[in-house]
């Protein structure tokens, strides 16, 4: 009986993950975290990146799982890998029909190259413009053409103030936008910036997506509630319902590092629902947006219909 209960404790606490249990709230079947990096010291990092945490593993994530209560999950290669997919295609390979991906790609990568990572299940690329490892703005508009017959979108991450800046090239793209960890907006900016409404418009024109990720990097407030962030999520949700994803970005690197305190996912997922409000609005969050963004109704090996 002992062992059985040690194995229980050890079911409800996962690796970079503050707190244990599972979480207070209802998750509907076929929740999809829609933001989550594996990182393995088996590939070596590039050599300009600055975010180099410890090894966090196919393994440890379903962990998280058990807390969160998600099924379906979309990998994404962080910035500490360059453009090297090796961890991501590994991640792909260990959850099958469960997940998708988002490489990080430069203008030398090739159609087969693309292809190869489409049959995998990849369905975006992400740019890094706020590390600046091995991305730049100016690979925006053409990278997108690269990826737009494939059915694919561009996930980007960037200082908030730069969104503003990119208005004419991000109203125009070929591709839609996923706009990560709510843009990076402060809660302060919300309402009172040109990036927020920006970032609103392209949502309701149907050019673009948000991530309610990383809440705990957003916030001014900080933990255990991250209270000033619910303002700027609930106006998301009510611009575009359609539009809006949940992703826990777990394992933390940034917090691992030092610049923030470690989230509890469990909780994370709580607020969400507080967000949200019904059971309707977080299955459409956890559910139909990540299926209409990532195909997860359909085979991986098949090419969109741009």
């Amino acid at each position: 009986m002992a062992a059985i209960d040690a194995s229980c404790a050890d079911a409800l606490v996962a690796p970079f993950s503050a707190g244990r249990g599972r979480t207070p709230v209802d998750v509907p079947p076929g929740a999809c975290d829609c933001h989550v990096h594996l990182y393995d010291a088996r590939y070596p990092a590039a050599p300009a990146a600055t975010l180099r945490p410890p090894d966090a593993s196919a393994a440890d994530y379903r962990r998280l799982q058990r807390r969160t209560g998600t099924q379906r999950v979309v990998f994404v290669t962080p910035s500490t890998y360059g453009t090297d997919n090796g961890p991501l295609c590994d991640a792909l390979a260990a959850f099958g029909a469960q997940a998708r991906g988002v490489a990080v790609v430069d203008e030398r990568v090739s159609d087969s190259e693309l292809e190869a990572l489409h049959a995998r299940g990849v369905r975006g690329i992400r740019l890094n413009l706020s590390l600046g490892v091995v991305n730049s703005a100016s690979q925006i508009e053409p990278l997108a053409r690269r990826v737009a017959p494939l059915g694919w979108h561009l996930q980007l991450l960037a200082p908030a103030h730069a969104w503003s800046d990119l208005a004419g090239v991000l109203g125009d793209l070929p591709a839609p936008v996923v706009f990560d960890h709510f843009g990076r907006l402060a809660p302060a900016m919300a309402g009172r910036h040109a990036s927020h409404a920006l970032i609103l418009r392209l949502l309701e024109e149907r050019r673009a997506w948000v991530k309610l990720s990383g809440a705990y990097i957003v916030s001014e407030r900080g933990a255990p509630g991250y209270e000033d962030v619910a303002a700027l999520a609930r106006g998301f949700l009510e611009a575009a319902p359609d539009r809006v994803l949940w992703g826990s970005d777990w394992p933390h690197a940034s917090a691992s590092a030092g610049h923030q305190t470690r989230p509890d996912d469990a909780q994370l997922m709580a607020l969400l629902a507080g967000w949200t409000g019904t059971r309707q609005a977080l299955h459409r969050v956890l559910v139909d947006n990540p299926v209409a963004l990532y195909g997860f109704d359909r085979p991986t090996t098949t090419l969109e219909t741009p």
